[in-house]
């Protein structure tokens, strides 16, 4: 049970805000010890203690220096870099500020913009908070300008920056392709479909919600003669970031290039893009490398770290308790499908979808494995879950990132309550690729 109280004691640190690539380094390190003296009892001696110690981190060096040689995990910080630059870029200001007007006659259409903005900025930076951020600062301000109900405008917002999570190119993915060692490409392809079902639930929710409750979604009235430049505004603030789009993903779609070679592509498209709005100069691009670098930094440090945490775990003998509980499960397949959703989710109230996916993740893969179920199809069900974790209360992300730029009028409990059902609409997705793979392409 060394491994199980190790895992708890970790979420532990984790809830009281210890840093987490140093909580999962430190816990690997303290249970490690106490693994050796368990180990060696009735006579744990100190040479002992620290030889088995020492066999048990033998092969750390070589993990680390298999991480750091990843070329799958070399596109996170290129495809960072391509979002940092184009948010820096005026990209998702451009783009709210014409789309916003032009679907203004819509019901609810400033609301549905901010949603194909999200979608759009989602497909061409896959940084969440820089989506949410820009949304917040720039979209946000004109919904409550014509009385967009609080908790439709911040729930929107919300739900359409973490669409960086599942819509391609998506770090969340790039994880999951190095833990389920499985094609970055193919996993791109295979979340496309899920990822524009949510998108198009989530512009039919805000539909009937502003048919329902017309008072929280007015019309914006917009003048004839204004519609015109208006038009050729939006086309000039979707095309270029559309082609880029279609320069990214086209070329891992159609295998011209991998993943990190097309990320190393959007990269420099994005400073293109940059200097076409005439926002390139070298302090964006300084901040854009310092800001990639940090975020980088903080991914691989907490893959170290998870990294430690996995060893000792395997080492424990935890890892077969929990296959044997998981294979225990009536229902098998479904069995364990359900509880493992169940976990994740729950999970994602409280830890990151890094520690997710370096911590648990490798446990269930195994046992999934030998059950038999679709690697392809068992990644995009985690990954749509890990979605939630950037809006589910208390610790999401998402709602920490619109709080920060939210006016004072704004509590969070707008937040949290306007996040509740794009909450749901994301379970109903998440229910709909379980019970029916095959409209999704999954066997």
């Amino acid at each position: 049970m060394t491994g199980i109280i190790m895992f708890f004691a970790a979420l532990l640190l984790l809830v009281v805000g210890y840093p987490v690539a140093f909580s999962f380094g430190a816990v690997a390190m303290l249970f490690g010890a106490i693994a050796a003296v368990i180990e060696l009892l009735p006579d744990p001696s100190l040479a002992g203690i620290s030889e088995e110690f020492f066999l048990m981190f033998s092969m750390m060096p070589f993990r680390i220096y298999s991480i750091m040689n990843n070329t799958i995990l070399m596109a996170v910080p290129l495809f960072i870099l391509m979002g940092i630059v184009l948010q820096k870029s005026g990209l998702a200001e451009r783009l709210l500020e014409s789309m916003g007007l032009l679907f203004g006659k819509v019901r609810g259409g400033v609301a549905i913009s901010t949603m194909l903005v999200g979608t759009l900025l989602a497909a061409s930076t896959g940084v969440v908070g820089a989506s949410v951020v820009a949304m917040g600062v720039i979209s946000l301000p004109v919904m409550l300008k014509y009385n967009y109900s609080k908790k439709l405008a911040t729930g929107t917002i919300c739900a359409a920056g973490t669409l960086g999570q599942i819509i391609p190119p998506s770090i969340v993915l790039i994880i999951l392709g190095d833990v389920f060692q499985l094609p970055v490409g193919d996993l791109f392809k295979a979340a496309l479909m899920p990822g524009l079902v949510l998108v198009g639930c989530y512009i039919l929710y805000i539909l009937i919600s502003s048919f329902l409750i017309p008072e929280n979604a007015p019309v914006v009235t917009v003048a004839e003669s204004e519609k015109k430049g208006m038009i050729l505004n939006a086309l000039f603030a979707i095309i270029p970031p559309m082609a880029l789009i279609i320069m990214v993903l086209g070329s891992i779609f159609a295998g011209i290039a991998t993943p990190t070679e097309s990320a190393s592509v959007g990269a420099l498209g994005a400073m293109v893009l940059a200097g076409m709005y005439r926002k390139l100069n070298w302090n964006i691009i300084l901040g854009s490398c310092q800001e990639t670098v940090k975020i980088t930094a903080m991914v691989f440090a907490i893959l170290i770290g998870a990294t430690a945490f996995s060893m000792v775990f395997v080492y424990t003998g935890a890892d077969t308790i929990v296959e044997s509980f998981m294979m225990a499960l009536p229902g098998e397949k479904w069995g364990f499908l359900i509880l493992s959703m169940l976990a994740i989710m729950l999970l994602g109230f409280f830890i990151d979808f890094i520690e997710i996916s370096y911590i648990v993740v490798p446990i269930l893969l195994p046992i999934a494995e030998n059950i038999g179920i679709n690697p392809m199809w068992f990644a995009i069900l985690i990954a749509m879950n890990l979605q939630t974790s950037f809006l589910t209360p208390p610790f999401g992300f998402s709602l920490f990132y619109l709080k920060g730029v939210c006016p004072p009028e704004i509590r969070t409990t707008d937040i949290y309550k306007g996040v509740m059902p794009f909450i749901l609409i994301q379970l109903a997705v998440l229910i709909s690729i379980v019970l029916l793979p095959g409209v999704y392409g999954f066997k």
